[in-house]
Formats: structure tokens, C-alpha cells, sequence
């Protein structure tokens, strides 16, 4: 039996305690909250929903090497070729973030993907573009109050 024939419910009961991509995290320091490594999981959460190894069709949301994003869609028909179950679009850091994540939700939709993967794939791509911007300068503290306006014209 292919793994293609093996219903992803079935797979994810098999799998799900004992999977290589699974963080987990002790009771006492973090509520027992486990996590995943996943590249196709949006939200790094260890739920059957958002893990991409067990649903056929999975969107993942990755940082490019020279800035930029890149998106992961995996096509769900090439289960048993794992080599050619990912496919990739870049989206370069001169491109827009607007265009950036229009072309996310297009790209997604037009294959019919999960819509209700579409928010969280616009969501990951911006904090990705977020955390590439420059920090900005912090500016110099303003003297308040009398005293210290006097003080700093002396100094």
C-alpha cells in the first residue's frame, strides 16, 4: 500500500506523537504547548490543520536568500515523489509588499488551494518583510521640565 492510499486522518494519528518535525515543550515552563518545524506549517503549531507533511495540499511561506519570500505550494498528485512535491515561487525584496502578497492569495486561489490558509500565508510573508526592514534610529530624548531644559543648555 502507497502512502498516497493512506488517508491523511489515518496518518495523522499514526504520526502525530512521534513525529521528527514535533518541538515539544514541557508542562511546567510553557503549558505543554508543542510546536512544529514543518516548512509548510504557517503557524508553527503541531495541529493536523496547519501541518503540511499529512494534507495533500499545503502552503508554506519561507525567507528568501537574498531577502524577499519564497512560497512553497505542494501538489498534491506527487505524494509518492517527494523530490517533485514542492513547488516554488520567489518574490524578490524589490517587489512590493502589496504586489508580494496579492501574488500570494492569486497564486493560491487560481489552483483552488485551502482558502483557509490563504490569511495566515499573507500573514507569515509580511512578518517575514517586517523582519527584514532596516531598524529605525531611535530619537534623542527630549528634556522635560524646567530644570532640565536649564540642564541641557549648560551641558
Amino acid at each position: 500500500m502507497s502512502a498516497e492510499h493512506i488517508p491523511a486522518d489515518l496518518l495523522w494519528q499514526i504520526t502525530r506523537n512521534y513525529s521528527a518535525l514535533t518541538v515539544k515543550r514541557r508542562p511546567a515552563t510553557a503549558g505543554g504547548v508543542q510546536f512544529s518545524r514543518d516548512p509548510l506549517n504557517l503557524t508553527n503549531k503541531h495541529s493536523r490543520k496547519y501541518d503540511g507533511y499529512i494534507n495533500p495540499q499545503a502552503i508554506g511561506i519561507t525567507p528568501g536568500s537574498n531577502g524577499g519570500v519564497n512560497l512553497l505550494t505542494k501538489k498534491s498528485g506527487k505524494s509518492n515523489k517527494p523530490a517533485g512535491e514542492l513547488q516554488t515561487a520567489s518574490f524578490g525584496k524589490g517587489t512590493t509588499p502589496r504586489k508580494t502578497y496579492r501574488n500570494i492569495v492569486n497564486a493560491t486561489t487560481k489552483r483552488g488551494y485551502r482558502p483557509d490558509l490563504r490569511h495566515e500565508a499573507v500573514a507569515r510573508a509580511s512578518a517575514i518583510r517586517k523582519s527584514e526592514r532596516a531598524p529605525k534610529d531611535t530619537p534623542a530624548r527630549k528634556a522635560r521640565g524646567v530644570k532640565a531644559k536649564k540642564a541641557a543648555e549648560k551641558a
